[in-house]
């Protein structure tokens, strides 16, 4: 079974990608919660953003 967000897919490979994906919605729940006030938005943006950082970032593609 594929995972939902796989560090070792080839689209990944260049690090750039591994951080927008992961800083964008992290953005874009600042964005919501600071010029649209909607704290729903910004905590699922958020969730999602922590959740991408963690697998792309800190855990990263495994070694091979």
């Amino acid at each position: 079974m594929k995972r939902f967000l796989d560090p070792n897919d080839p689209f990944f490979a260049p690090v750039w990608r591994r951080w927008v994906t992961a800083l964008g919605p992290l953005i874009w729940a600042g964005i919501e919660m600071f010029m649209f006030n909607a704290a729903g938005w910004a905590a699922a943006f958020a969730a999602v953003g922590l959740y991408a950082l963690w697998v792309l970032i800190v855990k990263g593609p495994d070694q091979a």
